[in-house]
């Protein structure tokens, strides 16, 4: 069972915020996607190449590519739900004011860590475009994996705003 203030930032549908499914139900299908083209990627190589010597080409590009596009899209999501790992070792014994507090400065926390590696992902995936770089075996450039990972980082930093807000009861709904 999730502590009283974990449970005051999310609605009784686990699902996150006022207009927060424009950004919740497209990454979960893309992650969702992503994942089951994953599992058919890695199939159809495991089979190819075990049982006719002949694996895919560029499967190992475009694995790596597709579980960072999966990390990320689904980071947003999770964050929203409050999915990340949390360890409470004295918040049973502190009270739920402190637990609150606590759990208020974890959402401070991860906004400005995920509002800096997005910002540091952006900074990268521009010097990648500005490169041209790409994939050794089939040329995809990097560049727009990298600022779909920013984008994500930065929905990420909202939810955690909206997570912190709702932990103060603003913005809750029933």
């Amino acid at each position: 069972m999730a502590p009283a203030a974990e449970r005051q930032a999310t609605d009784t549908r686990g699902g996150r915020f006022r207009g927060w499914a424009w950004v919740d139900r497209p990454l979960s299908i893309i992650a969702i996607l992503l994942l089951v083209l994953l599992v058919g990627l890695t199939t159809v190589d495991v089979v190819a190449r075990y049982w006719f010597d002949a694996p895919v080409d560029g499967a190992f590009e475009l694995t790596q590519m597709m579980l960072a596009g999966l990390i990320f899209a689904a980071l947003p999501v999770t964050t929203a739900a409050g999915g990340h790992v949390d360890v409470e070792l004295f918040t049973l014994a502190l009270g739920p004011r402190v637990e609150r507090l606590l759990l208020a400065f974890g959402d401070l926390v991860t906004a400005l860590v995920l509002g800096a590696i997005g910002w540091r992902l952006w900074v990268h995936a521009d010097r990648l475009d500005g490169d041209g770089a790409v994939t050794n075996s089939l040329g995809i450039p990097f560049a727009p994996i990298g600022w779909f990972s920013a984008i994500c980082c930065g929905l990420s930093v909202v939810a955690a705003l909206l997570r912190l807000r709702a932990r103060f009861g603003a913005g809750r709904h029933d």
